[in-house]
């Protein structure tokens, strides 16, 4: 197993004028209704906390779905109200405003794309709610629109699926399969994996981070590129879609045309293990633990690091079925 951690924590300054964070998955379904966990065990003297989820595009999603749910709450201290925005940018927006009128203690969420949240951000400010940002970033002219951030390093992950390319396949003609577009885990894995390997990428489309749209993309792309014999995929989903594809076409994946991908959830390693993806780099989604002591201490008041960096590790074809079974995701 080829195994590539990053710092769990990292301290960086506070930023000043426009909160930009260039680091920024990791990847529809769910409701567009709140899902309110309090209850038995709940109380005034719960923290009540606002989280709106981007959507439930993916397996890794659903798998920090699951990990956030079994942290925040009633039992550890939390009156959580979770919303599902079905990756609609403007289901978020009324969610954050919902918990505005609701007068919550913290609100926290993962943001559809990286802009168009300078008013919104600016009217939970000036309530003077503290917002925990989740695994995606924000890019606004608010200032200092956040407490604190807490996910993925996306372009070291980007890095980390270039540099086993430019080491495996050196001569690769690489498609590759983009996440949501304006999406921080899009833009800088995009970016990580280009500082390694730009010259040899051929050609490029968004699958949306879903199996079906990465399914779609990667038969336009065997159209177009006829040569292209590597894909990298920005999350295990669409390189599933796209291992679909390429068995329709009449050809192998993970040897006429190699495909490395994003997350590293329990369907993409199984993936990894049969042959069909030659390597995952991971982007762990169960961070529900670390995000869960940010929120108590972000409510107590006390100074915390502007950046929390989830480990990931980094997977090839010797993993084994032991390795996929212990795993929580």
């Amino acid at each position: 197993m080829f195994n590539k951690s990053t710092a769990r924590v990292r301290l960086t300054g506070i930023l000043a004028g426009a909160a930009v964070l260039a680091l920024a998955a990791c990847s529809g379904g769910g409701t567009d209704s709140a899902d309110s966990t309090d209850g038995a065990g709940g109380g005034s003297e719960n923290i009540r906390v606002g989280f709106s989820q981007l959507g439930a595009e993916s397996g890794w999603r659903t798998a920090n779905t699951e990990s956030v749910k079994a942290n925040l709450t009633a039992e550890n201290g939390i009156d959580l109200t979770f919303v599902d925005a079905q990756q609609k940018q403007e289901n978020q927006i009324k969610a954050l405003r919902d918990f505005i009128d609701q007068d919550v203690d913290v609100i926290a969420f993962s943001p559809v794309i990286e802009t168009g949240w300078d008013e919104v951000l600016q009217e939970i400010k000036d309530a003077e709610i503290p917002v925990v940002l989740v695994d995606r970033t924000v890019d606004t002219t608010v200032e200092d629109p956040f407490v604190t951030w807490i996910g993925a390093d996306f372009t070291a992950e980007g890095v980390t699926a270039g540099e086993w390319v430019a080491e495996n396949a050196p001569d690769a003609k690489i498609f590759e399969l983009q996440g949501t577009m304006g999406s921080g885990a899009q833009t800088n894995r995009q970016e990580g994996f280009r500082s390694v390997v730009e010259d040899q990428i051929v050609g490029q489309a968004t699958g949306n981070f879903t199996r079906a749209e990465g399914k779609a993309a990667t038969e336009a792309a065997l159209q177009a590129y006829p040569d292209l014999n590597l894909i990298f995929a920005h999350n295990d989903d669409m390189g599933l879609g796209a291992i679909e594809a390429i068995e329709a076409a009449g050809k192998v994946p993970g040897k006429d045309i190699q495909i490395v991908t994003v997350d590293g959830v329990h369907d993409g390693l199984t993936a990894l293990l049969e042959g069909k993806f030659n390597f995952v780099v991971e982007c762990n989604p169960a961070f529900g633990d670390q995000l869960l002591e940010l929120i108590k201490q972000v409510a107590a008041g006390e100074d915390v690091e502007k950046e929390t960096i989830v480990v990931d590790q980094a997977f090839d074809q010797t993993i084994t079925q032991e390795i996929i079974d212990a795993r929580s995701f």
